[in-house]
């Protein structure tokens, strides 16, 4: 086997020079360096592919993709959106926009995304627990915790910090419960029996 067969980046820039109007050979260049961790690279690769063939979809995911690695939550929104004009059922450029409203606090974008990730693949546990985290986001707590539920029934293992904030968030709800129902509450702001 030769050196330049073993090195995909090597054998995908020989392709984009062979043959430079090729969008997908573009796209491939992207895809190796997107496997070997070279993110701007990779971006460079997918914004030619897509200058040459606007309405190559997994371009548009992948450009999403690696925007959302270097951070870059609006510009990785607008490349899915592009992606989703042209194919509406994209489960992964739904769930990259959902990481995309996590990340820039959008709870109800995020909550959006993961049920439109459920309603593609009911059994993605990834999208279930990122539902749940939308969800107790929003102050749904007890969707929250079911979200959770499928979630863990699904294999995922929700981050310790996540399981934290839906007990806390879950006391505040049964405090609340309970002094909603103690009249002595109200008046006096003591839920304790005397």
């Amino acid at each position: 086997m030769t050196a330049e067969a073993e090195n995909p980046i090597e054998r995908c820039e020989k392709a984009t020079r062979e043959r430079p109007d090729s969008a997908a050979a573009h796209f491939n260049l992207g895809l190796a360096y997107t496997q070997r961790g070279r993110i701007e690279r990779a971006e460079q690769a997918y914004r030619k592919a897509l200058e040459l063939n606007p309405d190559l979809v997994e371009a548009w995911v992948n450009l999403g993709g690696v925007l959302l690695l270097r951070w870059d939550f609006q510009g990785c929104l607008d490349a899915n959106r592009e992606a989703l004009k042209r194919q509406e059922d994209l489960l992964l450029a739904h769930y990259n926009m959902g990481q995309a409203h996590l990340y820039l606090g959008d709870g109800e974008g995020l909550v959006r995304c993961s049920r439109r990730v459920l309603e593609l693949d009911p059994a993605h546990a990834a999208g279930h627990y990122y539902l749940a985290v939308g969800l107790l986001a929003t102050g749904q707590v007890a969707e929250a915790r079911q979200a959770l539920s499928g979630a863990m029934a699904l294999g995922y293992r929700p981050l310790p910090e996540f399981l934290r904030s839906l007990d806390r968030a879950e006391g505040r709800m049964k405090a609340n419960e309970v002094a909603a129902s103690d009249p002595r509450a109200e008046a006096t702001g003591d839920t304790k029996e005397e």
